[in-house]
């Protein structure tokens, strides 16, 4: 799987004009789920997203996670993150799962967010979304599962 990390003080998404996923101070997420992914996978990157310290501390040190300072998530499914450029001029999705896999693991991502104690704001698997947020810092980081295992 494969995960950036926007550090926000708002972020929501849209469909056919209707907001359907909206949050304040936390992290927008978009998820790819990789052919061969598993509930490994997922596990990992629940346990990132909540406890990597990328919010800052009185000092304005990058020093507290997610879970330290109350933060809550939008997710939204990005498939194209498994996209290759490399050959052609256009994107190869060879390495994106089948959507029935990476439907259900992003489901997982999000059921365990919340398990864990996280407010979680989804996007819809598949739709077409306009997604705005305001990104704090900037701050952004890509996660990899397969990197992390």
């Amino acid at each position: 799987m494969k995960a950036v990390l926007q550090r926000v003080t708002s972020a929501s998404v849209e469909i056919d004009g209707q907001i359907v996923g909206q949050i304040q101070h936390g992290l927008m997420v978009l998820l790819g789920v990789a052919k061969g992914d598993d509930e490994s996978d997922s596990r990992y990157l629940i346990d990132k997203i909540r406890s990597l310290r990328i919010f800052s501390d009185e000092q304005g040190k990058m020093n507290r996670s997610l879970a330290d300072v109350d933060g809550a998530v939008l997710l939204v499914s990005q498939f194209t993150l498994l996209g290759s450029p490399a050959s052609g001029r256009r994107p190869s999705f060879d390495e994106a799962a089948p959507p029935a896999l990476a439907k259900g693991l992003y489901e997982q991502v999000a059921a365990g967010l919340r398990e864990s104690g996280t407010r979680v704001e989804t996007g819809i698997f598949a739709a077409h979304m306009r997604v705005a947020l305001i990104n704090d810092g900037p701050v952004t980081f890509v996660l990899n599962s397969r990197e992390g295992r």
